[in-house]
């Protein structure tokens, strides 16, 4: 042995030829700040290394790296840019030594190999990947740009316009994809990788293969035209700044980095990477990013402990009602390789189901996302049925039934006759309480809620809900079905609304309080869109849930919540109701659809006129700012409540459900995150402003105690511990 650490070791595979192999005392390898360092000295090794003729890069682990420690990094996110800036240097400076070895180098790569990962086998000359490979640049979905020289390094290799792509979009790559785009060399069965890798070291060492000059591309500046540049970075800008929008400056940043250091060598190039990356690092944008990333990790792993003493494996399950909800349900279940029982009292519905069924797998089709033959298993894994015997033998009932309390509490009676005494029976509902259904049943333990969110094959998220006779078992059973249908699931207790509604509804109310005060629909849609965020404003979201819907919704919210209820003399959702204009179902809204594919929206003249006879004195002066306060605090107050109620155990599942559930700007990472950012005294300031709209506009007694205490509900995400290594050594690093 060479040289051997808790994260990596050298041994001589062959004569002269040098082994590094990434091999974590974790159950995956990381590129966190400590691995760097044990990769520093062991290329102090093998610069020492007598007669070293080659280098080859391997894991002993199914895995190669899965990427950087993100914990880590969003720690020195907050620290000082110095401090920062050596610590990209020192990464950079490691990299470029990899690069610069005397020897040819290759890797071999199998599973993930992501983000700084990619970054260190891209210093390699070579890149052989088994069949299992998965590797891409993801941080611009993490709101930052490679740091450790991806920017630099991709476009040499594969062009500039390949780079671009690769990095804006933050995509992993298959082991095909890879291959055509040229990042790696060679794809080889899992069994023969490490030789088929020691196979083209030795063609390198003998010279068969021109491994120089495939180094020399990448150190030098990019090979093309000047002009041809200038019309690449163009048009590239224009289409990023299109899609990203100005809220997502990671990949017009990408681009930027990689136009700005066209025409330099590596280490100027690097510069400027390193410039643009401390930039976004130090942005609101990538600390919310990155701490839903860190609240998506926090999920799944939650969810896999509860389900650890889980035994079922939910082969099949079954679904009531044959509807767009029970149908997409039916759907998830198949395309995850479950058997699907779906059971309504009208042939009609279930050809309507079957239908819904059919249309999504002919688009998946059509994106060739699947085959023929994956279209007909998933079919085929689906039974319909007019009778309850096809669900005797099923371990989980999904109830998918019309909204209405008496309609589901019998069809739930009827469910519980006809299985077996261990049998889970779950209602997908949302708004109607729990442990109200559980009446119906004589065994409420084995029942719980579980909330779809529609379209169900799109929307992540699943709220599981625990009524008060739920058994913990139960619960871990339907967070097991939940992870293997692909869903997030955040468990929640019992209340009108669960958590994702009730907090929706204020916000709505929020939005019928402005037009009752004047302002106008269609400013406060482009207000929440384009300067919050959110991917469709509060008009044009109650259309396309349907006015009808939302109307009957909001009278039972405020039933449930009186002493929260917002009078709202002229409420303009009651008034297209009464008239019968209930959205995108009805052709009409707040917005016109009478014209087919109407690429942009056209508010509905009968409700502008509606909206003069409500209020003759519109708003004019409030800003955009104040429009914002005015939708978002009774949400953000409503949250506030739900965490302090216990509906929802934690911040990170509260923001999680948000965004998951109905679309909350990720980049805002979550209204307890976006809560963080404001500051909580900013944040009781203005409510002060606004109190006397309503109880939805007082705040809450958390607010309260957590100002009094300096809480945040994120700190302790920045508190994780560096490696001991000083700043001065990371210069000294740097600049050796």
């Amino acid at each position: 042995m060479i040289y051997q650490s808790s994260t990596l070791f050298l041994q001589e595979r062959t004569k002269h030829i040098v082994e590094l192999c990434f091999s974590s005392s974790s159950s995956v390898n990381k590129l966190d700040l400590e691995t760097l360092q044990h990769l520093d000295k062991a290329l102090d090794k093998l610069y020492q290394y007598q007669g070293l003729a080659g280098l080859i890069l391997t894991t002993n682990k199914s895995t190669f790296i899965v990427g950087a420690d993100i914990t880590q990094f969003l720690t020195l996110f907050t620290r000082p840019t110095s401090e920062l800036t050596y610590w990209l240097k020192y990464a950079n400076h490691i990299f470029n030594r990899l690069e610069d070895l005397p020897v040819p180098t290759v890797s071999a790569l199998t599973g993930h190999v992501l983000g700084g990962g990619c970054e260190c086998v891209l210093a390699t000359d070579f890149r052989i990947a088994s069949t299992t490979t998965s590797i891409g640049l993801p941080e611009t979905k993490l709101g930052i740009i490679p740091g450790f020289g991806g920017t630099v390094r991709l476009p040499r290799l594969i062009g500039a316009d390949s780079a671009m792509e690769a990095i804006t979009k933050g995509k992993a790559y298959t082991a095909e994809q890879a291959l055509k785009l040229g990042i790696i060399d060679a794809i080889v069965e899992q069994d023969i990788l490490v030789n088929s890798a020691l196979d083209t070291l030795q063609s390198a060492i003998q010279g068969k293969l021109d491994w120089k000059t495939r180094r020399t591309n990448k150190t030098q500046p990019l090979k093309l035209p000047q002009a041809e540049q200038k019309l690449c970075f163009q048009v590239a800008k224009s289409i990023i700044k299109n899609l990203s929008g100005k809220h997502y400056p990671a990949p017009l940043a990408a681009v930027n980095t990689i136009s700005e250091a066209a025409m330099m060598k590596r280490e100027q190039a690097l510069d400027v990477e390193r410039k643009h990356f401390i930039e976004l690092a130090q942005s609101q944008q990538a600390h919310a990013l990155i701490g839903l990333f860190l609240n998506d990790q926090q999920l799944k792993s939650s969810a896999k402990q509860a389900v650890q003493l889980t035994l079922s494996s939910f082969s099949s399950v079954g679904v009531i009602g044959a509807g767009i909800m029970g149908g997409g349900i039916a759907y998830q279940a198949a395309a995850k390789n479950m058997a699907v029982v779906v059971k309504d009292i009208q042939q009609t519905a279930l050809d309507l189901g079957l239908s819904e069924v059919a249309n999504l797998l002919s688009k998946q089709l059509e994106k060739g996302k699947i085959d023929p033959q994956e279209q007909a298993r998933v079919l085929n894994r689906i039974t319909p049925t007019l009778h309850y015997a096809e669900l005797e033998s099923v371990p989980m009932v999904i109830e998918a039934v019309i909204e209405n309390p008496k309609v589901k509490g019998s069809v739930l009676a009827e469910i519980e006759q006809v299985v077996s005494e261990n049998t889970i029976i779950v209602s997908n509902t949302s708004t109607i309480p729990i442990n109200v259904l559980a009446q119906s049943l004589t065994k409420p333990e084995r029942f719980c809620g579980m909330h779809f969110f529609n379209p169900v094959h799109r929307m992540p998220l699943v709220e599981i809900i625990r009524g008060k006779k739920t058994s913990e078992e139960t619960i871990a059973q339907v967070v097991s079905l939940s992870l293997k249908m692909g869903k997030s699931p955040v468990v929640v207790n019992d209340c009108p609304g669960f958590f994702v509604n009730r907090v929706l509804f204020p916000y709505l109310t929020a939005f019928r309080l402005l037009v009752q005060d004047g302002a106008d629909f269609s400013r406060i849609d482009q207000v929440m869109e384009q300067q919050f965020g959110w991917p469709m404003g509060p008009a044009y979201l109650l259309d396309v849930v349907g006015l009808d819907t939302a109307h009957h919704a909001q009278q039972v919210m405020d039933n449930s919540y009186p002493e929260r209820a917002t009078k709202v003399t002229k409420d303009i959702v009651t008034e297209l109701y009464n008239l019968g204009l209930y959205g995108q179902k009805s052709r009409s809204g707040f917005y016109d659809y009478s014209k087919q594919q109407q690429k942009t929206k056209s508010a509905s003249e009968q409700v502008l006129t509606l909206v003069k006879e409500i209020n003759s004195s519109p708003i004019l002066n409030d800003s955009n700012e104040e429009l914002i306060d005015r939708m978002m605090i009774p949400m953000i107050n409503e949250v506030l409540l739900c965490l302090e109620q216990g509906i929802v155990s934690s911040a990170a599942e509260a923001d999680m459900a948000l965004v998951y559930g109905l679309g909350f700007p990720a980049f805002r990472g979550g209204v307890c995150r976006y809560l963080d950012q404001l500051g909580m005294q900013t944040y009781f300031d203005k409510l002060e402003k606004y109190k006397h709209l309503g109880p939805i506009y007082q705040a809450p007694p958390l607010l309260i105690t957590m100002i009094n205490n300096h809480n945040t509900f994120y700190s302790s995400q920045y508190q994780s511990r560096l490696p001991k290594t000083s700043v001065n050594s990371c210069h000294k690093g740097a600049e050796s």
